[in-house]
């Protein structure tokens, strides 16, 4: 039976927890750094590096995984519906993970956003 110790799936989302500094709301799933923060971005939180993720804890059933901060205050820069979230490294401009939402939600300029906080995470071996 294969087996990962949790620093091998640690050091893949330590990124997110150390490099990760804005997450932007997306009107559809971005595949660029360029997509998730000018074409497809409808809003945007900026974080100080090392805040907008949590460090790597135990994933239910198995694995790890990070979890990001709840946002109250994100601003809105286009009015559109939302469906997904972007996280992104703006200092080396990457693209680092993006996903659905929960549930969309219209987002009007310039009114500010809130997103709840959400697991980023790696199964373990089954």
């Amino acid at each position: 039976m294969p087996y990962f110790n949790d620093r091998i799936l640690d050091n893949g989302l330590q990124v997110l927890d150390t490099e990760a500094n804005q997450i932007n709301i997306c009107s559809a799933e971005p595949a660029t750094y360029t997509a998730a923060t000018a074409a497809n971005s409808l809003g945007s939180k900026a974080f100080s590096a090392g805040a907008a993720f949590g460090s790597p804890s135990a994933r239910s059933p198995s694995g790890r995984k990070v979890t990001s901060a709840a946002i109250t205050d994100g601003s809105v820069n286009s009015t559109g519906t939302v469906t997904h979230w972007a996280v992104v490294d703006t200092v080396n401009s990457r693209l680092l993970a993006a996903g659905s939402v929960n549930n969309s939600q219209v987002v009007t300029a310039p009114n500010p956003f809130t997103l709840a906080a959400f697991d980023i995470g790696l199964p373990g071996i089954a």
